[in-house]
């Protein structure tokens, strides 16, 4: 495997067209937001978010192979991290909008291209999200013997009636709050009666149109769920009741939802990755800043202090080695066999105490860092489990990402 270092041409494309967006709508936006309260603070980015619409960047997140102009992994990867750095809220809806589609992207079909056209168009404001989560929390639903999802897919007819409650889904109630665009609804058909519940688990696909066509109240938001970080994203408390969708509306019928779910939060883990880059990236731009400005009542700056530089070239270390981890996951995801890390407390220590004020950075990009662990039901934990499953595989083959198979 050749190590090199250098970005493609297409690589560096990405790059740049994420880059001139940061600078551009993105750098200011946290202004329009934080003119608002509650959930009218994601409300506001919709202009934003049309924004991106208009320029390709929703089209960007769907595989050439659906009629999309999506890239590799790896390109994500360098996309979320020029943009997560300068404004995580408005880039997490863009994001999210990503992962609600991630299931099409691994398994959609011809037939599911109407689902698609939305945000394939360059028009509007569309929302898309991957509904998993629910109030009780989804750790273990795929325990044997344990009742499985809450929210229920019932086939009556040649229609599918969902029932549940969800929490948490990134944009899954739109701009109104009446229901995204498209919905990748996690459930469980109830009629299969296997002690195992992954044999039950499918995914169902709600479009807004679906909504409208049921009575009012079928889709419902309950509450909206006030965060520490990501102020302007919207996951509320929902409720389905009798909502009624076409047979065809199936992506993954009962036994086959699990591993596409876990293929997205597969694709997403690594972004998230790069996301932990972001903020790493974005603490030490600011503390690299304050060292250059600030002398702390001394005769010279603080960065020609020995002790808070080292402090610096720790915090760059550690990001230099978490993106190349990153980049080296995504390109394993999608070629070959196969932490993404790092700490904002140091970043901390070294600005003192006036890293507690507001005028700083660095506690909104603690609270931006408190959520990356448990991203996607779980992201770390969910990590540690499938290491444990390979580790304990017969077949484990611990350097093959790194040197390929030790065994012809």
């Amino acid at each position: 495997m050749p190590i090199d270092f250098q970005l493609s041409a297409s690589e560096d494309g990405i790059r740049k067209h994420a880059a001139a967006f940061a600078a551009g709508p993105l750098k200011d936006i946290k202004k329009v937001y934080s003119a608002e309260k509650d959930e009218q603070q994601f409300q506001s980015l919709k202009p934003f978010y049309a924004d991106a619409t208009a320029g390709g960047m929703i089209k960007g997140l769907i595989g050439p192979h659906i009629g999309g102009a999506g890239g590799s992994l790896t390109e994500a990867t360098i996309f979320v991290e020029d943009m997560y750095a300068v404004d995580p809220s408005a880039s997490l809806t863009i994001f999210s909008t990503g992962l609600g589609l991630t299931p099409l992207n691994l398994v959609g079909k011809e037939e599911h291209k109407e689902f698609l056209e939305p945000f394939l168009n360059g028009k509007g404001a569309p929302l898309a999200s991957l509904v998993f989560s629910e109030p009780g929390g989804v750790a273990n639903f795929l325990e044997k013997g344990a009742p499985g999802l809450n929210t229920t897919a019932t086939l009556e007819g040649d229609e599918w009636v969902l029932n549940g409650e969800k929490m948490w889904a990134t944009n899954f109630a739109c701009w109104d709050f009446e229901g995204a665009d498209l919905q990748c609804v996690v459930c469980r058909d109830p009629s299969v009666t296997s002690d195992d519940p992954a044999d039950a688990i499918m995914i169902l696909l709600v479009s807004r149109a679906d909504i409208e066509r049921n009575e009012k109240g079928a889709f419902k938001t309950l509450k909206h769920v006030p965060t520490a970080g990501h102020p302007a994203c919207s996951g509320p408390h929902i409720k389905y009741t009798n909502l009624r969708v076409p047979s065809k509306n199936v992506l993954c019928p009962s036994g086959q939802g699990v591993s596409v779910v876990s293929g997205a939060f597969d694709c997403s883990a690594v972004l998230v990755g790069a996301m932990s880059v972001s903020v790493m990236r974005a603490a030490f731009e600011a503390a690299l800043a304050f060292a250059k400005a600030d002398n702390r009542r001394g005769a010279e700056s603080l960065l020609s202090r020995q002790a808070f530089a080292d402090i610096l070239s720790g915090i760059k270390m550690k990001a230099e080695a978490s993106r190349a981890l990153t980049w080296k996951a995504a390109h394993t995801l999608e070629n070959g066999p196969g932490d993404y890390a790092a700490r904002l407390t140091e970043a901390i220590n070294a600005v003192g105490i006036t890293a507690y004020s507001t005028e700083q950075p660095f506690g909104v990009l603690l609270n931006t860092a408190i959520v990356l662990p448990i991203f996607d039901g779980g992201n770390v934990g969910i990590r540690r489990r499938h290491m444990q499953e390979l580790m304990a595989s017969d077949s484990y083959d611990p350097w093959a990402s790194s040197f390929g198979p030790s065994k012809a």
